[in-house]
C-alpha cells in the first residue's frame, strides 16, 4: 500500500483529498501546516506527497526541498494557477502541478501517473503464487505465463496494489474501465472469470456494500 502525505490547510480540500485516496486503497497522512509536515517528514518515509504552495509555517516550496534528498515525489496542489508560480515549482523539482478547483478523477490519475513513472508503484507485483509485471503486462502463475484480457490485467493489478485494501466498485470501474459505473454486473463477471484463472476463489473477497479485496498472506489458511 503506497503512502502519501497531503499537506493542505484549506480542511474540505483535505478530507476530500484523503477520502478519495483512502477509498481507492492508499494509506494517507494528513497535515495542515508547514513545520508540522516537516517534523513528520524528518520522522518518516512517503511514496507520494501532494503539496499547498501557501501553508502556515513553511510552504511548500520550503517542504520540496525537504522531500527532494529522500527521492519522494511531489505533486503541487495551489491556487496559484500564473505560468510562472507552475514553472517555478517544476524547477525547483516537483513532479506536476494540479490547479484549485480540480475534479478529484484529474487528482486520482495524477497521483496513479507519477507513482508509476517514478517507481513508486512498484514493477513486479506479487501475491500468493502469482506475479504480476506492470511494463510488461505479464502475468505468471507458478512460474507458468497466464493469460489475461487487458480489463483482467488492469483489475488484477489494481487488487495486488492495494493488496488488504477494499476497494470500492466505482473506484474499479474508474481506474480499470475508466468511466463511471453503468452496469455492476459487469465488474462482477470480470471478478468471477479472474478467480477461475488464478484458482483464487477464496482469495479474492467480496466486500458487502463495498467491492472487492485481496486478501493478505497472513489471511489465509
Amino acid at each position: 500500500m503506497n503512502r502519501i502525505l497531503i499537506v493542505e490547510d484549506e480542511t474540505n480540500i483535505a478530507r476530500l483529498i484523503e477520502m478519495s485516496l483512502s477509498r481507492a486503497g492508499y494509506s494517507c497522512t494528513v497535515l495542515n501546516d508547514g513545520m508540522q509536515a516537516a517534523n513528520c517528514i524528518e520522522q518518516n518515509s512517503f511514496d507520494l506527497a501532494l503539496l499547498d504552495i501557501m501553508l502556515p509555517g513553511l510552504d511548500g516550496y520550503a517542504l520540496l526541498e525537504y522531500l527532494r534528498p529522500m527521492g519522494t515525489p511531489v505533486i503541487f496542489i495551489t491556487a496559484k494557477s500564473a505560468v510562472k508560480d507552475r514553472v517555478q515549482g517544476l524547477r525547483l523539482g516537483a513532479d506536476d502541478y494540479l490547479v484549485k478547483p480540480f475534479e478529484i478523477e484529474e487528482l486520482m490519475a495524477r497521483v496513479e501517473t507519477v507513482l508509476r513513472r517514478t517507481g513508486k508503484g512498484g514493477r513486479v507485483l506479487t501475491a500468493f503464487n502469482v506475479e504480476l509485471d506492470t511494463v510488461s503486462r505479464t502475468v505468471r502463475k507458478d512460474g507458468r505465463p497466464l493469460d489475461l484480457t487487458p480489463l483482467e490485467f488492469g483489475l488484477l493489478e489494481q487488487l495486488m496494489r492495494n493488496r488488504g485494501a477494499a476497494l470500492y466498485r466505482d473506484v474499479l470501474y474508474e481506474r480499470v474501465w475508466g468511466g463511471e459505473m453503468t452496469e455492476t454486473r459487469t465488474l462482477d463477471l470480470h471478478i468471477q472469470r479472474l478467480r477461475k484463472k488464478l484458482g483464487w476463489q477464496d482469495r479474492i473477497e467480496t466486500v458487502y456494500k463495498v467491492g472487492y479485496r485481496l486478501k493478505k498472506e497472513e489471511e489465509t489458511p
